[in-house]
């Protein structure tokens, strides 16, 4: 019988060991976000928050409820613009880092 790990203990483990991952871990969210993805990129920001912040913590600096923050991060969540960037800004500040903004041209 193989043996499995829970994923997100992994995510948890492989934040606290580096915090690169926790950073790399918001790009690609944001990134997901702009690029069309909104499902994927609210699981890795859900993954984020409970590897980092935390749900409580998060609730308290967003002044959103801790619940409806669960359910903004969920895979069928629908969070409102100002919801996401208050989520964003919310762990960036956490995570003390800035979003520098690139454009690549189509071709």
């Amino acid at each position: 019988m193989a043996l499995t790990r829970n994923f997100k203990h992994t995510v948890v483990e492989r934040v606290e060991r580096d915090p690169q991952f926790a950073m790399a871990l918001l790009d690609e969210a944001a990134t997901l976000f702009l690029s069309g993805e909104p499902e994927t990129a609210r699981l890795i920001l859900r993954d984020l928050v409970n590897a980092t912040i935390g749900f409580e913590q998060l609730a308290e600096l967003t002044e959103k409820p801790s619940k409806s923050l669960h359910r903004m991060l969920s895979p069928r969540g629908n969070p409102s613009m100002d919801n996401l960037a208050a989520i964003f800004g919310a762990v960036r500040h956490w995570l003390k880092v800035a979003f520098e903004v690139h454009t690549i041209k189509a071709a």
